[in-house]
């Protein structure tokens, strides 16, 4: 088989063809090569949960619920903190002492709690030791407070002691003062009747003497 040899005009335009492909970048040759696939859309990154999430809902919620669900919370705090006693749950525990606004609020506990808990800081995370550090020191802030409320009200009490014991003095030396004018009136009324007893019987004597001769 002999092969035809191309023509003047044909080499011209095979040229011309390849010449056109280097230029444009050969777009129509590239259509029939494999396409990639598109690349997939980015997926928003998942927001992270913090470790601390379950003990703030717990400190918000604690004090809004009813008495019953209150006491549950507050029970099922504590029995994992003892039956269980990870980190994690006794400084739950500890927030529900801590939390104020219900009837399981003890901050003499909680304080003892998280002084307990921060005495070993590697134990816990970073956010736990932060909620346990400002936790205790809301804690200490209510005993100071209570205790300066508790100082006011005995001051108070024993202002009002003070001044009912000084009107109570002041009573009974005034009862006194009466009873002792009282009696002066009645030792001065006395000593006057006894003057005009006195008297009378002088001015009767007088008027009863027989007249001199």
């Amino acid at each position: 088989m002999r092969l035809r040899r191309l023509g003047p005009a044909t080499g011209t335009l095979a040229a011309g063809a390849l010449a056109a492909c280097g230029l444009g970048g050969c777009t129509w040759i590239q259509g029939f090569t494999a396409q990639k696939p598109p690349a997939a859309a980015p997926q928003p990154p998942r927001a992270k949960t913090s470790p601390i999430a379950p003990d703030l809902k717990m400190i918000s919620s604690l004090p809004q619920g009813d008495p019953a669900n209150q006491a549950e919370v507050f029970q099922a705090a504590k029995d994992a903190a003892q039956l269980t006693p990870t980190t994690t749950n006794k400084l739950r525990y500890a927030l529900a002492l801590a939390t104020p606004g219900y009837s399981g609020s003890d901050p003499v506990a909680a304080e003892r709690q998280l002084s307990q808990i921060l005495a070993r800081p590697e134990t816990l995370l970073p956010e736990e030791r932060m909620l346990a550090i400002v936790e205790l020191k809301q804690v200490e802030q209510r005993l100071i407070l209570q205790a300066e409320n508790t100082r006011l009200q005995r001051e108070a009490a024993r202002n009002v002691h003070d001044k009912l014991s000084a009107i109570n003095r002041r009573l009974t030396a005034e009862m006194v003062e009466n009873v002792r004018l009282r009696k002066a009136l009645e030792d001065a009324r006395a000593k006057l009747e006894a003057v005009s007893h006195i008297e009378r019987a002088i001015n009767d004597r007088g008027a009863g003497a027989s007249p001199p001769r």
